[in-house]
């Protein structure tokens, strides 16, 4: 049975809400032999229980804070009946800002690959890098509140909501660009999670297609000189497509490992 439009935009705002939760347990395990060690032979590994995450352990079910920082998207596109950057931006500080359950001292004083001690991991959500900066610079009262050196994937895990709001409007890489820019002030974030949008919309306009036709066809605009939001690092995500293209027929474990 085929879906609508509109069916297809609520399917990727849950579908990227369950994926999120269904990963949080294992988060952030680098060592793939250590990984290896916790599942074993086991293929069914989402909602792991119990939690195997060395930075922080909380409930399996839950949002790791990217899928909260969609909730926190969702929840201000739904309220302002469209995107209000300013609206977002006092959501978001409130959200994972001062008296948060993201409030830890641990969480705090971590700094980008430090060494993890006894005390972790925190037993409450970890508040992620590009996060912290923002609360800074919000807290200055600055209009620039993004990181232009976190270039972690909060620009693609968090972005669903506002596809799915403006899919199909001619705006809408603009305003996923603005999204981005609040807590990832980097255009190298920005062309990663334009090329993100640029696939998550062509699925919601058109359905069930072969994932290759649909890089196939984000290559083309990422080439088109017409095309909207243009940055000079697209050629450079076109490169990556045609590479994910070449590996399509490859085990997914084998091309993280060797590339």
């Amino acid at each position: 049975m085929s879906s609508s439009v509109e069916e297809r935009k609520i399917g990727a705002i849950i579908g990227s809400a369950v994926a999120d939760a269904a990963g949080q347990p294992l988060h952030w395990n680098y060592n793939l032999d250590k990984l290896d060690k916790i599942i074993g032979s086991k293929e069914d590994i989402e909602f792991w229980e119990p939690s195997a995450n060395p930075y922080y352990c909380i409930p399996t079910g839950r949002q790791s804070g990217y899928g909260d920082q969609a909730y926190v998207l969702l929840e201000s596109l739904a309220a302002c009946k469209g995107l209000d950057i300013k609206d977002f931006s006092q959501r978001t500080y409130k959200f994972f800002g001062p008296g948060s359950e993201y409030d830890n001292t641990l969480n705090d004083a971590y700094t980008w690959k430090g060494d993890l001690t006894d005390s972790f991991p925190i037993k409450v959500p970890w508040r992620h890098f590009s996060i912290k900066h923002f609360m800074q610079q919000f807290e200055k009262g600055c209009s620039d509140t993004g990181s232009k050196s976190d270039e972690q994937v909060d620009c693609v895990a968090k972005i669903a909501p506002v596809v799915a709001a403006y899919a199909g409007q001619r705006d809408m890489l603009e305003k996923v660009e603005d999204v981005i820019r609040v807590t990832q002030n980097s255009d190298t974030d920005v062309a990663i999670g334009l090329t993100a949008a640029r696939i998550l919309e062509f699925y919601i306009l058109n359905g069930c297609t072969p994932a290759e036709k649909v890089i196939q066809s984000v290559i083309a605009q990422l080439t088109d000189p017409k095309r909207n939001c243009p940055l000079d690092l697209d050629r450079a995500l076109v490169g990556f497509l045609h590479q994910v293209l070449a590996s399509s027929d490859r085990p997914g474990r084998e091309v993280f490992r060797n590339d």
